[in-house]
């Protein structure tokens, strides 16, 4: 079994480098990012309204510096080798403009006030010639040719000329490696924020609400779905029945908005919004506690209503296959009490389905909806995923598919690991 579960280790790396390399593509190929966003935001600014990028009110220029600036200057494969922290990122970058037919230009260290003097070598590399006093250790420098920017305006603009030759341009940065492999989620081209910062001050919310309807939903669903597999056909199976799956059948965004105008605007039973209130951290222990379930427990309701009605009939279905069971009774034969036989031996196995499940609530952590998170105004991960997509953060995104890849490969793992402890039969080879 020790061979197994390594072998699935080993798989976790290349399985997580397949599914982040293509949500990878599906954003920089895909049209309406970051960059587009800006330049439609300069072109409302200028009053036009033209899809023509050298309408925009800048200059060819400032559209390739914007184009560097959210990371659209390199090749697919070295963006996602980036990010992934195979290969250094070029932070810290400064640029100038080499004269017509000068060889040196000087460029300023980004941070200081010190510049330093790059050259063009005639083989099209760059050499940097500090001044006296000046530290460049550290930095590095590179050559941006004519040619290469005229590509990547054919690239992306295919029907658009450019009105002049672009000069040459040097390039001043610092090589690092950060990304993926550094733990390093990157920085919200959106908010210019640590993406992991983002994530840390949503942990809580979405621990505490996965946590809480995970645990309650198991506490209530299992002894109900034992009850009914004994009252099968009873008037008690039929009227839980009708109310599990009128529930299933509700989407909970929807009960959501139900319980907020009911229960929260017109008898204000509950707040309205946020996850605490405004003075939480002045309270004491017990205050929080209050405050915390007072404004949790219409969410709860609404993350816990879907998962009912499949835990309940799968505990219910699978006691009830085992209670059918010869082991089962041959022992009730043999005079063995009934309550005996259910919760001594036929609950053990009929649990096995439902505790196999248990693993993937690693996923958890970056788990949440954002419609009822929008409804009750919950700053928790559903809603800033959600967001991510609509402002085409990328780095919020690949964060997020990252960790919750990441977990949800784990937790599949931990699955089958409870599968075995609990099921003998079960040898994984």
């Amino acid at each position: 079994m020790s061979a197994y579960f390594l072998r699935r280790l080993l798989l976790i790396p290349p399985t997580l480098v397949g599914m982040t390399l293509a949500v990878f593509a599906l954003i920089q190929f895909t049209p309406g990012g970051r960059l587009e966003t800006a330049l439609m935001e300069a072109r409302m600014q200028e009053g036009g309204r033209s899809s023509n990028l050298q309408s925009s009110g800048l200059t060819p220029g400032q559209l390739l510096k914007l184009e560097e600036q959210y990371g659209h200057d390199k090749p697919f494969y070295i963006a996602y080798l980036s990010w992934l922290g195979a290969v250094p990122r070029e932070t810290n970058r400064s640029r100038a403009e080499f004269d017509d037919e000068a060889t040196e230009t000087e460029v300023k260290i980004p941070g200081t006030a010190d510049t330093v003097t790059v050259r063009r070598l005639s083989d099209g590399r760059a050499e940097i010639v500090p001044a006296e006093g000046v530290d460049a250790a550290g930095w590095r420098a590179r050559i941006v040719t004519p040619e290469e920017q005229l590509r990547r305006w054919q690239r992306r603009n295919p029907r658009q000329e450019l009105d002049a030759p672009q000069p040459y341009l040097a390039v001043l940065y610092r090589p690092k490696f950060s990304g993926l492999l550094q733990a390093n989620l990157g920085e919200s081209t959106r908010y210019s924020e640590p993406v992991w910062d983002m994530m840390k001050r949503r942990f809580p919310i979405s621990i505490f609400f996965g946590v809480t309807s995970l645990v309650l939903t198991y506490l209530i669903c299992i002894p109900l779905g034992v009850l009914k597999a004994i009252k099968h056909r009873t008037l008690l199976d039929n009227v839980t029945s009708v109310l599990i799956f009128t529930g299933y059948a509700i989407p909970g965004f929807v009960l959501g908005v139900f319980l907020v105008v009911v229960f929260a605007a017109r008898l204000g039973w509950f707040p309205l919004e946020g996850f605490v209130s405004a003075d939480f951290a002045d309270l004491g222990l017990w205050g929080k506690a209050k405050d915390l379930a007072h404004h949790a427990f219409l969410p709860l309701i609404c993350y816990m209503v879907g998962s009912f009605a499949s835990l309940t009939m799968l505990v219910k279905n699978n006691l009830m296959d085992q209670l059918a069971s010869d082991y089962v009774r041959t022992a009730v034969a043999k005079g063995l009490d009934f309550k005996r036989a259910v919760f001594g031996h036929a609950l053990r196995n009929a649990f096995i389905p439902a505790a196999a499940t248990m693993g993937q609530a690693l996923t958890l952590v970056v788990g949440g909806s954002f419609l009822i998170e929008r409804i009750f105004d919950i700053d928790g991960f559903g809603l800033m995923g959600f967001n991510a997509l609509l402002e085409r953060d990328s780095s919020i995104i690949m964060g997020t598919v990252a960790i919750g890849g990441l977990l949800l490969m784990l937790g599949n793992m931990l699955s089958d690991l409870i599968t075995a402890r609990l099921d003998p039969r079960i040898r994984f080879e």
